[in-house]
């Protein structure tokens, strides 16, 4: 791994800092609803199965850069995060990617039963709304940030991303155009999405059009590099470091970056696009640029 700037020398501490206020108000979200205890046990179970927790630290980062304290706008991250597990744990199932292993354990529809794990999912993408919109900020804001999330979680996002995936995969016909459309909708849109509402939720604190901009490209650079870099690991990762099954993407003939580029293409194309990604940061100063900066090279340096 490259050696981070000495400047930012706090890059691991913040961001434990971050991804542990997330881990500890996801840990009692459900509180005082009243849920049957199976969809409870399912829905923590991948929710609280760890992970990087990227999104949420990306939507803190980038309000805690223009202004907005975390601790104002946490549900609203932890909403981000559950909209992420959710799409997990549907991707898993037998009819979309059929893995069998998540986070090192294994997958929810393999513990509590296709039905179940289906109902999780709607569960936390349904709850995730009920968060984010709870959020104690103006109401404007908030409502735009929501939207901007539901666009990138929705048929134009996510949704659509994962249907151009399966339709392409079942065909085995995906053109390079194709692969960047579908990774920009499928991982990219809720990555440039955490980014942009962080902004959003700023704008009371004097964050405009053009920051919202800017976390529009440094959102849609880091998403990119991000696919990218799992397309990397899924050919040299290791499975056990990763908690996930490797060459996966090989066995079901899928298109990836590597297939198109080869694999030191591929961490040349990554390393470009956390370059454009940290460009779109010039305008800004102080210790939360200088984090998303690390954070931006943390993401390619797994494979550097």
């Amino acid at each position: 791994m490259k050696s981070l700037n000495p400047e930012h020398h706090n890059f691991q501490s913040h961001l434990k800092k971050l991804s542990g206020l997330v881990e500890d108000r996801l840990s009692v979200c459900f509180s005082g609803l009243s849920v049957p205890a199976e969809l409870y046990e399912s829905m923590s179970y991948s929710l609280l199965a760890g992970g990087k927790r990227i999104r949420p630290v990306l939507f803190l980062s980038w309000a805690e850069m223009l202004g907005t304290e975390p601790d104002k706008i946490l549900d609203f991250a932890c909403g981000i995060e559950m909209i992420h597990t959710y799409s997990l744990v549907h991707d898993d199932l037998p009819a979309m990617d059929d893995d069998e292993l998540r986070r090192g354990r294994p997958t929810n529809h393999k513990v509590f039963g296709e039905a179940l794990a289906i109902l999780a999912g709607d569960g936390l993408l349904t709850h995730a709304f009920h968060m984010m919109a709870c959020t104690d900020l103006p109401a404007a804001d908030v409502l735009a940030a929501c939207a901007e999330i539901s666009r990138a979680a929705g048929p134009a996002g996510m949704v659509g991303g994962q249907v151009v995936d399966i339709m392409a995969t079942r065909s085995n016909k995906m053109d390079l155009d194709s692969l960047k459309k579908m990774h920009s909708m499928k991982t990219g849109a809720l990555i440039r999405s955490s980014c942009v509402s962080g902004a959003l939720l700023a704008k009371s604190r004097g964050a405009g059009k053009i920051d919202a901009a800017n976390a529009v490209s440094f959102g849609e650079s880091i998403g990119l590099a991000f696919q990218i870099v799992d397309d990397i690991l899924d050919v040299i990762g290791d499975e056990k470091s990763l908690g996930k099954q490797v060459g996966s993407d090989e066995s079901r003939d899928k298109a990836t970056y590597p297939r198109f580029f080869g694999l030191e293409a591929s961490k040349k194309l990554a390393q470009e696009s956390v370059d454009r990604a940290k460009k779109s940061l010039a305008p800004y100063h102080g210790k939360e640029k200088n984090f998303l900066m690390d954070l931006s090279q943390y993401v390619v340096d797994r494979v550097c």
